[in-house]
């Protein structure tokens, strides 16, 4: 568990499109502490995936700072997983080589490895599909799969870009179940971007709330753990807290 600070963050880039310089992230500053799950919302365009890449170190910041466990971000690193929308599985690679190619190219011997993958589709429920291919599983399946996958790589800090935006209603509460599940076993710190408030209420310990580029306001979420979907939809705790959420998204 590593903690993540982001000093005076900015991002600007230039809009071909616009034909102008453009301000996606301005001044900001947020600290997640080790072990702490942040759901950060917000309209479209507010500069929630900017900001995720940018920790991810896919994107150079423009000004600022970006500090992991009080070690400067200067690019992509295994000490971030991310997850992103879209599945990104090998498609020529078994269940067991996907979740297993972290540590593949982190040098671990393959008894070693591979053991460390059958451990994580264990705690993913899916220890029955290790030698099916990711075309022979449903889209929720293959989603668990990205998560262990990014997990089995040990990063200090996951970072979740909308992960189970693709798939179904259903599907999608089930996914959120288990990733909260798996998050309260292994406790690594989170930064899951997303635009459903209560997807962002159930998973989070704080909603962090994005208006043009800055903190528009953090919003801690007392809700005991576990949680389940059963047990929430009618808890007024849930409820009043998903309401203050949408009020602030929708005031951004």
């Amino acid at each position: 568990m590593k903690s993540l600070a982001l000093n005076h963050l900015h991002k600007t880039y230039f809009d071909p499109y616009a034909g102008a310089q453009v301000t996606a992230v301005r001044d900001l500053d947020l600290q997640v502490e080790p072990g702490e799950f942040v759901a950060v919302v917000g309209p479209s365009g507010c500069g929630k995936t900017t900001l995720l890449n940018m920790i991810a170190g896919f994107l150079p910041a423009s000004g600022g700072q970006i500090l992991v466990d009080g070690h400067p971000v200067r690019g992509p690193g295994p000490d971030r997983g991310v997850v992103f929308q879209s599945f990104a599985l090998f498609p020529w690679k078994t269940v067991l080589d996907n979740v297993a190619f972290g540590p593949k190219m982190r040098g671990m011997p393959r008894a070693e490895r591979e053991a460390l993958a059958r451990e994580f589709l264990e705690l993913a429920g899916l220890s029955h599909a290790a030698a099916r291919y990711p075309n022979e599983l449903s889209g929720g399946m293959q989603q668990r799969v990205g998560v262990v996958r990014a997990l089995a790589n040990h990063p200090d800090v996951l970072l979740m870009d909308e992960p189970f935006a693709s798939v179904d209603a259903q599907t999608r509460m089930t996914l959120q179940e288990e990733l909260s599940r798996i998050w309260q076993e292994r406790r690594t710190t989170v930064v899951f971007i997303t635009h459903d408030v209560s997807e962002a209420v159930f998973l989070a310990n704080r909603v962090v709330a994005l208006s043009k580029g800055r903190v528009l306001a953090e919003v801690p979420v007392p809700l005991p753990l576990p949680r389940r979907w059963e047990s929430l939809l009618n808890d007024e705790t849930f409820k009043s807290l998903s309401a203050q959420v949408l009020q602030l998204v929708r005031s951004a």
